[in-house]
């Protein structure tokens, strides 16, 4: 044991000569060559990029669009359709009574492509005003990031009751402000809290007919004496074959983009 721990000793005192040693080394030879001016090229980051006055450097863009990328959910979730969409169809599913079919993938993704359909034409203007003419330098990038920010607060503004945002008014104790005054964080909760009660006025409508259906099939089964059969077990196809019957699907997304206010 005793030589054991004396060999790990001596392991120890000639790794950290050595790591010295390579140290020195190193720092003597890097100085030498930033001295004589000889040696391999150094590593160089540089983020300098147009110093315009009332342009954003480089630096910032960069940091800017970083925000944006780790953002971007948040964004999609927040600030367009998207809520409303997944809600509905969420509802959709429950009304029906089949929990896995269509499958929480499928709900997501044909709420995250009617998001994109939605919202084309926003993006269009966006992409038309903003990123245009910032790509071809003839806007300053503060200047897009404007003209882009006022298009989104376009469409939550034509989706937002003007009750929700004289509340967060009220909180904020901002006092009375105009349409164009009003900045993201009175237009970004006031959007979400419109699009929340609206996406909850059209689950609760879905289901009125499903509730029928179960009212029809329970009061069935209670005059024939079927007590202990379960509702749930007659009902649910009854309610495919009516959400088949009346083209359900088409209703529902015809529904659901027709109540999006689209200037």
């Amino acid at each position: 044991m005793r030589k054991l721990t004396f060999f790990l000793r001596k392991v120890r005192l000639v790794s950290l000569i050595l790591l010295g040693f390579f140290c020195f080394s190193y720092s003597h030879t890097a100085l030498d060559a930033q001295t004589s001016g000889t040696g391999a090229p150094g590593l160089r980051i540089d983020v300098t990029g147009s110093n315009d006055e009332g342009d954003f450097g480089v630096a910032i863009q960069l940091v800017v669009a970083m925000t944006i990328l780790s953002l971007g959910p948040s964004v999609i979730m927040m600030m367009t359709c998207f809520t409303r969409m997944i809600i509905v169809l969420g509802f959709v599913r429950n009304a029906i009574g089949v929990n896995s079919a269509p499958s929480s993938q499928i709900i997501v993704g044909l709420a995250l492509f009617l998001t994109f359909f939605v919202m084309g034409p926003v993006w269009n203007k966006i992409y038309d005003d903003a990123v245009t003419p910032y790509m071809s330098a003839t806007m300053k990038s503060s200047d897009a990031l404007m003209v882009a920010t006022a298009h989104m607060k376009d469409f939550m503004m034509n989706q937002t009751r003007q009750q929700d945002v004289q509340f967060f008014l009220e909180i904020s104790r901002q006092g009375a402000m105009t349409r164009d005054q009003l900045p993201l964080s009175i237009v970004v909760p006031s959007f979400v809290l419109s699009e929340l009660r609206t996406a909850f006025q059209m689950g609760f409508l879905i289901f009125i007919p499903f509730i029928i259906v179960d009212f029809i099939v329970a009061s069935t089964l209670m005059s024939m004496g079927m007590m202990m059969m379960p509702p749930v077990v007659i009902s649910m196809p009854f309610k495919l074959l009516l959400f088949v019957l009346v083209d359900g699907w088409y209703l529902v997304i015809q529904s659901l983009v027709n109540s999006f206010n689209i200037a």
